[in-house]
């Protein structure tokens, strides 16, 4: 009994090492940038921080699923800036606050739903559908505006990206919200647990009765979702509906999601290590500006960043693979 609780102990340690060598890195980041600038603890920057942090954070909750049942969506960026439009149409054509946000979350789950049934039904690599997705989202957004920013809102609409609830903003509250949800909804729930199961033996789980295109449709509708609330937050704080908003968004929630320690072969997921690294990257960005470290060199030393910790995570996943396997005799 007690080897046994043993094991556990150890199997959980080493699950949770890549989130605790996260806080530790983002405990020295902060500890080196309140060094070097006397800017960086104050509550304007932090505030700022968490703000910039929570876009990425809404869409990465839902590529955390994705990945983590084997998948990849290379579209939510493009879904994100087509949800935008269509919430503003909506608006410019007379429709309330609400009604238009709930337009645009329909656009989400549609596109996010058409997305699972073509990779499910069809059987054809999540990468090559959305990256036909992505464009056929991002050039159906262009002829709707016909390549024109949609821009001037009501303050009710606004409010989703620039207003205030107490010290912190509603896109704050929206990410912890939307966090507590997905933690509890991936490792509480019967949906999480198959989520795990699509990536880690969908064959196996197919076997015990379980619809695989049912659960493939409701994770990347999930995913489509999290896009739409992303789109949102954008359009709201920029005031604008821009068909090219969301550009490289995909890429920065993939990198997050697996920075935060989930698996890109499926099976294993982390919304704690999800949110972490959220704050990792955005916190590296701001203290970046704050430093004053031309543009062009932050997005060079982001991606280094970024392609350096999944080469780590990725090498270290198949270590554990090949070394789960028993050896031949």
């Amino acid at each position: 009994m007690e080897k046994s609780k043993d094991k556990i102990i150890k199997i959980s340690a080493k699950n949770s090492l890549p989130q605790l060598l996260l806080i530790f890195v983002l405990l020295g980041m902060a500890l080196f940038l309140s060094l070097a600038s006397p800017f960086f603890l104050t509550w304007e920057n932090l505030r700022n921080i968490l703000d910039h942090s929570s876009l990425y954070i809404i869409l990465a909750l839902g590529m955390t699923f994705v990945i983590a049942s084997g998948g990849i969506d290379l579209s939510v960026g493009a879904v994100a800036a087509l949800s935008g439009v269509c919430m503003a149409v909506a608006m410019k054509g007379g429709l309330g606050v609400g009604a238009s946000i709930l337009i645009g979350l329909a656009v989400g789950a549609a596109t996010g739903t058409l997305n699972g049934a073509v990779i499910s039904f069809l059987k054809i690599n999540p990468f090559i559908v959305t990256l036909g997705f992505m464009s056929l989202w991002r050039g159906l957004s262009l002829i709707i505006t016909g390549g024109i920013p949609i821009y001037g809102f009501p303050r009710g609409f606004t409010w989703w990206g620039s207003g205030h609830v107490g010290p912190l903003n509603p896109p704050i509250l929206l990410a912890a919200l939307l966090g507590l949800f997905a933690a509890i909804l991936l490792n509480m729930s019967r949906f999480g647990y198959y989520t795990l199961a699509l990536g880690g033996n969908e064959e196996a789980l197919r076997r015990t009765g379980v619809s695989i295109h049912l659960y493939k449709n409701l994770v990347y509708m999930l995913c489509g979702v999290t896009a739409a609330l992303g789109g949102l937050v954008v359009t709201a704080r920029l005031n604008t509906a821009e068909p090219l908003a969301g550009w490289m968004l995909e890429l920065d929630s993939i990198a997050a999601v697996v920075l935060g320690g989930t698996s890109m072969n499926g099976g294993r997921g982390s919304i704690a290590g999800t949110l972490i690294a959220c704050l990792l990257l955005g916190t590296l960005r701001n203290g970046l500006v704050i430093l004053s470290i031309p543009s062009y060199y932050q997005q060079l030393l982001i991606g280094l960043i970024i392609l350096l910790a999944v080469i780590f995570a990725e090498v270290r996943s198949k270590k554990k693979i090949s070394g789960s396997k028993p050896n031949p005799r």
